[in-house]
């Protein structure tokens, strides 16, 4: 199913003010289980799957704003499951912030977050959190076609706009994306054919196995792709269009990006508590932190244009207008309970995993 973005009203600082107290008052965020909130350290451990320069400038400007000490470990979406269930009983982190909110579902699912509903959630629309509070969205993200133009008009080809170009047998093994199973963008290409294929994952399947053979490679990080088109390696990336923005901004002006006729996905980048986080207190002031305009407003700085999902925050001129793309309908947890047997199917009925 598809949908065309529409704008939305700004909701105002006193709707966030009077939701803070009735959270506070009605104790909507419980403590983890078995976890002292007193012997809280002082410091937050996050695993971040947002951009390296973003992760670094998202933690000192908390530290700045609270006083509160941070440190990070950047992973790809697939990676930082990994690392939280292998955590799981002895947590290694406090928080996840960033990276698309299937994984955080599907964390979810699997008892590995515990629930969180912040006062500063209020603000934030519904579309964008899950109820509950085991995540909450911070930015919003098109997926998206980066190509290279020199290479486009050497093979005699116009900009991709659907997903069927990408099928042209002059694309052979021209294609970088990045493998579902490590990658929550390539996990995001991947139920967009599920979306578009009218939630059939066995149709979704037969579409990534007719684009096999114009890939050239499957990548560990959703970025890379981008950075494989810059080079010109392959002529076209299959990436979240502010990724390819930033490449183009560190030097690459032939880069062009495009969105798919038929219907594109998109993340709702997200923040969570790590089940049995050990600082629960300091995590939760991240929360509350990254939910802020502050926060939100920090990506531009460093070159990443996603859309804020508070509604109060100022927006880049770069950032893409959602309301001009045609969307498909994309259900964060439903992708996120599919997550787990979709990519075993992709493992074996497409390409296996990367190795390094």
């Amino acid at each position: 199913m598809l949908v065309k973005g529409r704008s939305r009203r700004r909701a105002t600082a006193a709707m966030a003010l009077a939701a803070a107290v009735v959270v506070t008052a009605a104790g909507c965020a419980r403590e983890n289980a078995g976890v002292d909130p007193a012997k809280d350290s002082g410091i937050v451990h996050v695993v971040c799957g947002a951009t390296e320069d973003w992760c670094a400038a998202t933690t000192k400007k908390f530290t700045e704003s609270t006083g509160v000490k941070a440190d990070f470990v950047r992973l790809s979406s697939g990676e930082a499951l990994a690392r939280i269930k292998a955590g799981k009983g002895n947590a290694e982190f406090d928080v996840w912030y960033g990276g698309p909110a299937d994984g955080y579902a599907a964390a979810n699912t699997d008892g590995m977050l515990d629930a969180y509903v912040s006062p500063n959630a209020a603000v934030i629309p519904d579309k964008y959190k899950d109820p509950a509070g085991s995540w909450t969205g911070v930015y919003v993200g098109a997926l998206g076609f980066c190509s290279n133009g020199k290479l486009l008009a050497e093979k005699g080809l116009e900009v991709p706009k659907s997903w069927a170009d990408l099928l042209n047998p002059k694309l052979n093994r021209e294609i970088g994306i990045a493998h579902p199973s490590t990658s929550g963008t390539a996990y995001t290409a991947l139920w967009t054919q599920v979306q578009l294929a009218g939630g059939d994952q066995g149709k979704a399947l037969e579409y990534m196995r007719k684009l096999h053979p114009n890939v050239l490679q499957y990548t560990k990080s959703g970025s890379a792709p981008g950075q494989m088109t810059a080079r010109g390696e392959v002529t076209v990336g299959i990436i979240f269009s502010h990724d390819c923005v930033a490449t183009m901004e560190e030097g690459f002006p032939d880069l062009k990006v495009s969105f798919p006729s038929e219907g594109t996905g998109y993340e709702t980048g997200g923040v969570a508590l790590v089940k049995g986080a050990k600082n629960p207190t300091s995590a939760k002031k991240f929360i509350d932190w990254a939910l802020t305009t502050e926060a939100q407003e920090i990506g531009p700085t460093v070159k990443s244009y996603q859309f804020p999902t508070n509604p109060n925050a100022k927006v880049s001129d770069k950032v893409v207008k959602l309301s001009e793309l045609t969307m498909v309908q994309y259900d964060a947890v439903a992708a996120g309970t599919a997550k787990s047997a979709l990519n075993k199917r992709f493992d074996a009925e497409v390409a296996q995993a990367p190795k390094s």
